[in-house]
């Protein structure tokens, strides 16, 4: 299931209370953002501890790595435009290629 910002009231808030308060939202999911990183990456370390489990399933747990990273960059984005930064500027310093191609089609289809 995906959640637009529509399904989730999101757009309605932020559209209500006028762009003002974008900025300020931005910054809040940034540290959303970094705390769930955070979670995962406790998560990694706690299942990783048992090291028969972490060598049968290390490349799945490489994939923490992959979202915490992708959700740091995510965050930077957010704070970015917190700073306000223009979209394609916020984008442009991402640092993985396939996050920023992800980003930047968006921009592209919404041009």
């Amino acid at each position: 299931m995906t959640l637009t910002p529509s399904a989730c009231g999101c757009r309605d808030a932020v559209q209500s209370s006028g762009d003002r308060l974008a900025p300020t939202l931005h910054a809040a999911v940034a540290e959303e953002m970094r705390l769930v990183a955070s979670l995962l990456e406790r998560l990694a370390e706690t299942l990783i501890a048992d090291e028969a489990f972490a060598a049968r399933h290390i490349d799945a747990l490489q994939t923490f790595d992959l979202v915490v990273q992708c959700a740091d960059e995510s965050a930077a984005v957010l704070d970015r435009l917190a700073q306000g930064a223009g979209a394609h500027d916020a984008v442009a310093p991402v640092r993985l290629t396939a996050v920023q191609d992800r980003l930047r089609n968006a921009l592209g289809k919404a041009a």
